[in-house]
């Protein structure tokens, strides 16, 4: 005897609440997209551009070219900033894999062979500079004079412990800036001035701390009197601002 077959239930349509829902999401989601799109800057999946403005993705896009050598050359041509890679050299703990000089930067002497990461910073951190000097000083900066990126030795200049950052040229020290107007403004003169002067240095060293994963100032220690030492050994987030 054959069975009688089973009615199927007809299937259940979402309730009207559940599609506004999900019309609501998705448009949302797509507002969202739109944003990110106009707002490079916080959009993690945007190639970063140091013309740009900071934004909740620059420190994680800031760190992986810290990371990756073909990354960071890469940010510098998008960015436009014009640079000449260097062959590696040296041996042991100077050996530098990483090595190239910037252009077009206001540096003193010229040409400074330095990190990508370093050349990422210093120019992060020039672009920081000019509306601070000009608010406070009144001008602009022509030149930013420098004592030095690298030098294979430990830190201090010790027989022993760890290597500085200087070993492989991933560090800047950094003495004075030159105005435009002619002014100098010296780490070793104008530190301690209460007037524009200290002013200015106490800034820039709050804004190379946005740049730089390690900034030690005179205020750190006497070995440090009379210039800022700038590296990139660990990411700006993690690093000492002192």
């Amino acid at each position: 005897m054959a069975r009688p077959k089973r009615r199927s239930s007809p299937r259940r349509l979402p309730a009207p609440g559940t599609w506004a829902s999900l019309l609501a999401l998705t448009a949302f989601l797509y507002a969202g997209w739109i944003w990110l799109q106009e707002n490079p800057q916080h959009n993690p999946w945007a190639p970063l551009d140091l013309r740009e403005p900071r934004g909740w993705a620059t420190a994680a896009k800031l760190e992986l070219a810290r990371e990756d050598m073909d990354e960071c050359r890469a940010v510098l041509t998008r960015s436009e900033v014009t640079f000449t890679a260097l062959d590696p050299s040296g041996e042991g703990e100077c050996r530098r894999e990483d090595r190239m000089t910037l252009s077009d930067a206001a540096l003193t002497p010229g040409s400074p062979q330095m990190t990508c990461p370093v050349a990422i910073g210093i120019t992060l951190w020039t672009q920081d500079l000019e509306p601070l000097a000009t608010d406070i000083l009144g001008s602009s900066i022509a030149r930013i004079e420098q004592l030095g990126t690298y030098s294979c030795r430990r830190m201090y200049g010790a027989t022993t412990g760890n290597w500085s950052e200087h070993a492989t040229g991933n560090a800047i020290d950094v003495a004075a800036f030159v105005l435009e107007d002619g002014r100098r403004i010296s780490l070793l003169g104008d530190w301690e001035e209460e007037g524009e002067r200290g002013e200015f240095l106490r800034a820039a060293r709050t804004a190379a701390c946005e740049s730089f994963g390690t900034v030690l100032s005179p205020d750190y220690n006497a070995a440090h009197a009379d210039h800022f030492h700038l590296d990139q050994g660990r990411p700006p987030m993690m690093g000492a601002c002192r």
